[in-house]
């Protein structure tokens, strides 16, 4: 059940990680509905709770001519059919304030502030007053301690439902690089910390204007994410990446998901029992 998914990030769940995933953009009805509904089985069947990931619409693309989006009703129209016939919580980017009104009106169950965007604070309190979730990603520019004020924006505007997410920080002009440091960090703040395991693999800034990746570094970055005790993973994620309407160059391909989910519960099964000794 969809209140089920997501009480876990408030009442915590011992011992398990989550998982927000899904593709980057919904594209069309058909494949984003097939990766969902996929995605909820292969979750189900591990016991993982599961948080199906879309954006309705791409604001930060490089290039003016790159699909951002099929429209912001028709894109939302869909994940609100996805959230209601396969009962699941969705989470979706927000752009500006008065999109996180929009996106509660379509029963969205987490708004998710992009990392050029986590010191918006007119976005952060318009998100916070939904009562949503609010999924705070960490600018490539912000240190990890510097998060608790993005945290303290929509705290203070009387909603405590707050993750927050590490994505990489920037390395140069066409990389990123990930402190492990900052998950610990992160989670003295207060809240669940996720670790977008897709987009801290992007290569930003390329000449071409889209963006590159190094998708095989993914289970790398998941397994040490889960092994420093990360609550949750995000993972971008399509039956064909190199399809992929956007970000595909740092996609998971859909059919390594379940063995690499099934690869990390142990991971974490071991982090725990480890936990447990000391």
């Amino acid at each position: 059940m969809i209140l089920e998914d997501i009480e876990f990030l408030s009442k915590g769940k011992e011992g398990a990680f989550f998982l927000i995933a899904g593709p980057c953009v919904v594209e069309n009805e058909e494949i984003t509905y097939a990766i969902a509904s996929k995605l909820k089985s292969i979750t189900n069947s591990l016991s993982i709770p599961f948080i199906f990931k879309a954006s309705y619409r791409k604001a930060n693309r490089s290039k003016g001519d790159s699909f951002s989006g099929l429209g912001d009703l028709k894109a939302l129209e869909i994940l609100e059919k996805i959230r209601t016939e396969l009962q699941l919580p969705i989470l979706t980017d927000i752009h500006n304030a008065p999109e996180a009104a929009m996106a509660a009106s379509f029963n969205v169950d987490v708004l998710q502030i992009p990392a050029f965007l986590c010191r918006q604070t007119d976005l952060l309190e318009a998100a916070a007053k939904t009562g949503k979730y609010v999924n705070i990603k960490k600018g490539q520019f912000l240190s990890p301690d510097s998060m608790k004020f993005a945290a303290d924006k929509v705290k203070n505007s009387g909603n405590d439902r707050i993750i927050l997410t590490e994505r990489g920080s920037q390395f140069g002009y066409t990389d990123l690089i990930v402190d492990f440091r900052g998950i610990p960090r992160m989670k003295q703040i207060g809240f669940p910390v996720v670790m977008d395991v897709t987009h801290s693999l992007q290569q930003p800034n390329q000449s071409t204007g889209v963006s590159g990746g190094n998708p095989e570094l993914i289970s790398t970055i998941a397994r040490a994410a889960i092994a420093t005790g990360a609550d949750g993973l995000f993972m971008e994620t399509h039956p064909d990446p190199s399809k992929a309407l956007s970000d595909g160059a740092n996609m998971l391909k859909l059919d390594f998901m379940e063995k690499m989910l099934t690869e990390l519960m142990i991971i974490r099964e071991a982090v725990n029992r480890a936990d447990n000794l000391l």
